[in-house]
């Protein structure tokens, strides 16, 4: 599996796996029934961001966002999202996408990683996100409305270079 930046192209991969996830609406805080337009202009980043895909063989198994978590006095932290197709889960797709992430934001001179709402019912992201470095350094009780779990909390994860 390599990870490269994403292309025009590559969207019509890109868009079943974004649209999958954000349909189920147990991680993202995206409006379910957003259309592939609204998909694009959320999830492909223009610079100095970036928006990357893993590929196999030509397919694409996920993607991941990342830039400046805020404009201008907040633009030395950068902030990044992840989404991996359903089949390609456990399969280190995730990890390999926050650690090319991590790499980037380093190389690029920005002071750490934050990510702002990561639900607490994604224990598996959690768990990726703690052994790459990362901490929850603040929690919003019940701030994600969870289709299944009802309210559950969002953590504030960061990782410091």
């Amino acid at each position: 599996m390599r990870i490269r930046r994403s292309t025009a192209a590559d969207w019509e991969q890109m868009w079943p796996i974004v649209r999958e996830i954000v349909r189920a609406g147990d991680t993202y805080a995206y409006e379910p029934d957003m259309t592939a337009e609204e998909a694009y202009a959320i999830w492909i980043e223009e610079p100095p961001g970036q928006t990357v895909v893993a590929v196999e063989d030509d397919r694409v198994f996920g993607t991941a966002k990342m830039g400046p978590n805020r404009p201008g006095a907040g633009a030395h932290v950068a902030t990044a999202s992840f989404m991996v197709s359903a089949d390609a889960r456990g399969r280190g797709v995730g990890t390999a996408l926050c650690q090319f992430a991590l790499d980037w934001a380093r190389e690029d001179g920005y002071a750490g990683m934050q990510f702002n709402a990561v639900a607490d019912s994604n224990q598996s992201a959690i768990e990726i996100y703690r052994r790459l470095g990362f901490e929850i350094v603040g929690t919003v009780p019940g701030a994600f409305e969870h289709p299944k779990l009802g309210r559950v909390a969002l953590h504030i994860m960061y990782c410091g270079f």
